[in-house]
């Protein structure tokens, strides 16, 4: 099953196909993580693309720089912690995403040690407001903010206001 472009707007005049990083403009930029090096999360090992294993490499995080600096990311599949890592020149003052701890195929959280690998590496951004949703799992959620102050749930619908 495909489920990135539909062939027929490939070609589309509006739509620009983009590889690695990319400036939209002054307040948006696009980009990759390469590395999964720190804090990978093995709920990542069921996710295949092209017949083996994803390495995510197409997957891209928006910033958009406005009133504040905002990171926006998907179901954060190269880690949070190396996203934020990436992230940190642009000084994001919030963090919106999923972290996908949680495997949808064998209904299981990752482990502790992870999770508390991953609760010291966020504590680092104290100027940043975490909201995670979806994929991380409210088990991990309920784990992560008994230990980060600033990580909150978003739910679909609910709105944030700076």
């Amino acid at each position: 099953m495909n489920i990135g472009i539909d062939d027929r707007l490939e070609n589309h005049p509006q739509v620009v196909l983009v590889e690695g990083d990319y400036e939209i403009d002054d307040e948006l930029s696009l980009f990759t993580v390469s590395h999964t090096d720190k804090c990978y999360s093995k709920a990542n090992d069921a996710l295949f693309a092209k017949g083996q294993k994803d390495d995510f490499l197409h997957e891209h995080n928006l910033i958009i720089k406005e009133n504040q600096t905002a990171l926006i990311m998907g179901c954060g599949h190269t880690g949070i912690v190396n996203i934020m890592e990436k992230a940190k020149s642009y000084h994001p003052q919030l963090c919106i995403g999923g972290y996908h701890l949680f495997n949808p195929l064998t209904k299981k959280t990752v482990s502790t040690a992870l999770l508390n690998d991953i609760a010291q590496e966020l504590k680092k951004y104290l100027q940043t407001q975490f909201y995670t949703c979806h994929c991380t799992g409210t088990e991990a959620f309920q784990f992560l903010s008994q230990q980060i102050s600033n990580l909150f749930y978003l739910s679909c619908g609910e709105t944030i206001e700076s």
